[in-house]
């Protein structure tokens, strides 16, 4: 029987062991998605505590505590950051085959050493141990240690990016920190707070913006800042793949209406998203930046809890009806308007890999290798089931040794382990299909795949 969690986790056969091992083990980390807090990286913060850096804005574990029992009060509220840990530790026994329980040990294990299981009788013992180890850290040595190359933040248009631009220009910062354009308040027009985003927008660009037409200048304008401050990619967020006519009139009427404070309807809104998104990926195939599509999300959607607590707080689940077959009607719209950019697509429903993979194929080729590339096993689905089926779907469907690899689409300084999880997940994978003899044993382009999927994929397709 195994050891819990030891050196060769997840590695079972010979051919994984040393993949890993000696190749994907060593690579740096370029982090192209993430959430975590530039200001924290600016000014270097130091926290407190482990839960701090551990379970603050942490929705996946907050979302596994209140399904086990524990109370908000513990969760989000009031009660002592111990309380909390203690809580969160009370819960982990409970978590076998979700892969926070996996995620978990693994920072345990990286970040402080810590290689028994987390559990109610030793949570003080831990945190008392974790708490006098991260005396020694702060958010950019916590980088450091895990090896991390680049990272891309979360940025709205209106952000004026300071923090980024004092990153880059402090000498001996050697981890990049860049922006990433995160258009979202101004694209999703049946939005609460559509009219109040839109103002802010126009006090950003000094613009007056009164129509569709403006908020895409406005928009444009500023992609150009961000890309002077070093940016290299988008991300738009949505709740389903949308494709309506992009309508100028019927645009237009959907922002009359939102900016009177209401909500326009659905063909309406869709004729709006369309024509924005169609705008925006044109200027950022203009720039040769990475546009990335996430969608497939119900978010929100127990409303009194979002009321109390806000969005990003774990009230968000799959979206069954997706979208995915507006994807290919989108994609062509890209095109036919001469602003096809190099993109990801992210689907929260696992069915839609499949669909995903064979549209992005009928978008391939300029000579761009992977121009289209399907996104990771996103959110719910970065488990390692979910992520053997992203990779299993997209190799079956499409050229699995261009994909460009993981990413955390984390709040924490200590998720980066989500990498290390990808790499044995994808080591094992990989050998399982060379020791049942479905590809060659050979050295050579074995080393080179997990090379590239694990890091330099990634570091050639956004430019870093």
């Amino acid at each position: 029987m195994k050891t819990f969690m030891d050196e060769d986790f997840l590695l079972s056969t010979p051919t994984a062991v040393r993949l890993y091992h000696e190749v994907a083990e060593k690579l740096p980390i370029i982090d192209y998605h993430c959430h975590i807090s530039p200001q924290d990286i600016a000014e270097d913060r130091r926290f407190e505590n482990i839960s701090q850096v551990w379970l603050g804005g942490d929705h996946y574990k907050w979302r596994v505590m209140r399904a086990a029992g524990i109370t908000e009060d513990r969760i989000t509220g009031d009660a002592t950051d111990r309380e909390k840990f203690r809580a969160f530790a009370s819960v982990m026994p409970e978590l076998m085959g979700n892969p926070i329980y996996h995620w978990s040990h693994l920072e345990l294990q990286r970040g402080f050493g810590i290689s028994e299981p987390l559990t109610r009788e030793n949570a003080d013992d831990i945190y008392d141990r974790c708490n006098e180890i991260l005396k020694g850290y702060s958010a950019r040595s916590l980088m450091r240690k895990f090896g991390v190359r680049a990272v891309c933040t979360t940025d709205d248009p209106v952000d004026d990016l300071r923090f980024h631009e004092k990153l880059a220009a402090e000498l001996g910062m050697e981890i990049r920190v860049l922006p990433a354009f995160r258009p979202d308040r101004a694209v999703n027009i049946d939005k609460a707070g559509f009219d109040e985003y839109i103002r802010l927008l126009s006090d950003a660009t000094g613009r007056r913006l009164t129509s569709t037409a403006s908020v895409i200048e406005a928009l444009c304008e500023r992609i150009d800042y961000f890309g002077d401050r070093g940016c290299l990619c988008a991300d738009h967020g949505l709740d389903y793949c949308m494709f309506e006519e992009p309508s100028l009139k019927l645009a237009d009427e959907a922002f009359t209406i939102a900016m009177s404070g209401k909500c326009p309807e659905k063909k309406m809104a869709d004729a709006y998203k369309t024509r924005v998104t169609i705008a925006c990926a044109k200027k950022y195939a203009e720039k040769n930046w990475v546009m990335q599509i996430h969608f497939g999300c119900l978010r929100n959607i127990n409303r009194p809890q979002f009321t109390k607590l806000g969005a990003d707080t774990g009230y968000d689940a799959v979206n069954s009806r997706s979208g995915v077959w507006n994807l290919a009607p989108l994609l062509n719209a890209f095109e036919e308007n001469d602003g096809l950019p190099k993109m990801i697509l992210y689907s929260l429903n696992p069915t839609d890999n499949t669909a995903i993979a064979t549209i992005m194929a009928c978008f391939q080729g300029g000579g761009t290798a992977g121009k289209i590339q399907q996104g990771s096993a996103w959110w719910f689905n970065d488990s390692r089931p979910g992520m053997r089926k992203q990779l299993t779907d997209l190799a079956a469907n499409g050229v699995l040794g261009r994909f460009v690899g993981m990413l955390t689409d984390s709040r924490s300084f200590l998720s980066y382990t989500r990498h290390e999880y990808f790499r044995r997940v994808l080591c094992e994978l990989v050998g399982e299909w060379v020791e049942s003899g479905q590809y060659p044993e050979d050295k050579k382009y074995l080393d080179q795949l997990i090379t590239d999927l694990s890091y330099e994929n990634t570091r050639k397709f956004f430019g870093f």
